[in-house]
């Protein structure tokens, strides 16, 4: 199923009023900010392994297996974290669960950075995990529901774009680290202890930010609801918006479509369940973690040597940066689903090419590791700005609101869970296939997720999170399509 882009590029909702600027965007520009620490947090604490990984082993006696559990723990651990992350933020709140997860990532560092074993330093990679993953659902959540419509796509994006810049901290502390003291015993320990610093500011930030008003309008507190709405929404829009919230959560009462067992023996609710939790397995199986994790390892075997590779890793986590900056730009003026398409063509290109390089060019061969930088680079840049951005804010709005922390929790659940065997693998697949078979592989599962995307996946983009609830929940968002996908053939 398909659906149509002219829709998408519309206001959909006439009872709300014009979004007219004012003193608001400010103000949702601070708690966008403040909130988006957790996604820079979980881009640091995912991307430091890159450059940490190789010291750490020489002074822990790491073999090519517990690298990859120290690197997979994390990520396994996320998977939990997004699981239990999301049922927490439905029943105690978005804010609170975000704050509890900035003391998490404060706790989990402090664990790395004074490990004097690979036992502890295991134990204290699961507390990140857990808190890299309780963030990646908990924070776009916030951000969707805190967001108009008309700019939900550019604030919800902004999580994923401070994940990149998170992560090119990472790449670029890691390189002038290991350049100035390379030499000096437990270096990597230092590399870790530098996300102390927006875990605190993470904590006392979301301290003085507002609740979700749709999570308190879910609980019955329309009045905290009505005077949030009013600080970061022109006066006249924030009465219509919550007079619109309240019908929905009002209709969903009556229908009692409320918990797992519900969305489970609902077939629209389990339909959106499960393409949900198709684009996560499909943005981690274009390998852009394994990348962004093992990216010094995959340019030493393409030639380059440890010093020249930790260096030339910092230009994947450049254009990251760069793309999620195009996204943004991009996301609330194309449909998500021409975004995912050029997007999943963009990468399986980039995997056959890599591939094809691989095996043209020879070991040894003087361009052979530029030419891999450069598709590496190129790979980076495509997922960063049509996929990663794009499918986060997705998975952040199809939900309806009463399963909307489950949802996305079970979504990046195996997001996570797709992340962390190839975390756990992917060292062991390189030494097995080489990057030819790697890549190759990558490309073979590129064109499955194209075919996902183009049949299965219904547009959200102009929409507001009401109207896209009640569509979910009724089915019509699927109906529509289709019939939109069938006109647009017989023209």
């Amino acid at each position: 199923m398909t659906s149509s882009d002219t829709h998408a590029g519309t206001s959909s909702t006439p009872g709300l009023p014009p979004l007219t600027p004012g003193p608001y965007r400010k103000r949702l520009g601070i708690v966008a900010l403040i909130a988006t620490f957790g996604g820079l947090l979980f881009g640091y604490d995912t991307g430091v392994i890159n450059g940490a990984l190789r010291p750490m082993s020489e002074e822990l006696g790491l073999t090519v297996f517990t690298e990859g559990v120290v690197t997979s723990s994390l990520v396994f651990a996320a998977a939990i974290g997004a699981l239990v992350g999301g049922r927490i933020a439905d029943s105690w709140g978005r804010r609170r669960t975000i704050i509890l997860l900035a003391a998490l990532f404060f706790v989990g560092a402090l664990v790395c950075v004074f490990t004097p074993n690979f036992e502890i330093l295991v134990g204290g990679r699961i507390l990140l995990g857990l808190a890299v993953g309780g963030a990646s659902g908990v924070v776009p959540v916030y951000l969707a529901e805190m967001a108009p419509y008309e700019i939900r796509g550019s604030l919800a994006g902004r999580n994923e774009l401070m994940i990149v810049v998170g992560q090119l901290a990472a790449f670029v502390v890691n390189a002038i680290i290991g350049t100035i003291w390379g030499d000096v015993p437990g270096v990597w320990r230092i590399m870790l202890a530098v996300c102390v610093v927006p875990a605190i500011v993470l904590f006392f930030g979301m301290l003085r930010m507002p609740e979700s008003p749709r999570w308190l309008v879910e609980k019955g507190r329309t009045g905290e609801a009505l005077t949030i709405l009013r600080t970061i929404r022109p006066e006249n829009h924030a009465e219509a918006e919550l007079a619109e919230v309240e019908n929905i959560t009002n209709a969903e009462r009556e229908t009692n479509q409320i918990g797992w067992r519900s969305i489970l023996t609902n077939k629209n609710l389990l339909r959106i369940l499960l393409i949900g939790i198709g684009m996560g397995i499909a943005q981690q199986l274009t390998g852009i973690n394994s990348i962004m994790y093992f990216g010094q390892t995959v340019l030493i075997e393409s030639g380059f040597d440890q010093s020249a590779a930790l260096i030339a890793n910092v230009a994947p986590g450049v254009i990251a940066v760069i793309g999620g900056l195009i996204a943004l730009s991009l996301i609330d003026r194309i449909s998500r689903r021409k975004t995912f398409i050029i997007g999943f063509a963009l990468t399986t290109t980039c995997h056959l090419l890599i591939g094809f390089a691989s095996l043209m060019l020879p070991v040894g061969n003087p361009i052979r590791p530029y030419i891999i930088l450069f598709l590496v680079v190129a790979f980076v840049g495509a997922v960063q700005t049509f996929l990663n951005i794009a499918i986060w804010v997705y998975l952040s709005e199809i939900f309806p609101l009463h399963m909307r922390g489950f949802g996305i929790g079970v979504s990046i659940f195996a997001l996570w869970l797709t992340n962390g065997f190839l975390s756990l693998y992917f060292l062991t697949l390189v030494e097995a296939a080489g990057i030819t078979g790697t890549f190759f592989l990558f490309a073979a599962v590129g064109v499955v997720a194209l075919v996902f995307v183009a049949t299965q996946t219904p547009e959200t983009r102009g929409r507001t999170l009401e109207e896209l609830e009640e569509n979910v929940t009724t089915g019509a968002i699927y109906t529509v399509s289709a019939k939109q996908n069938a006109a647009r053939r017989r023209g």
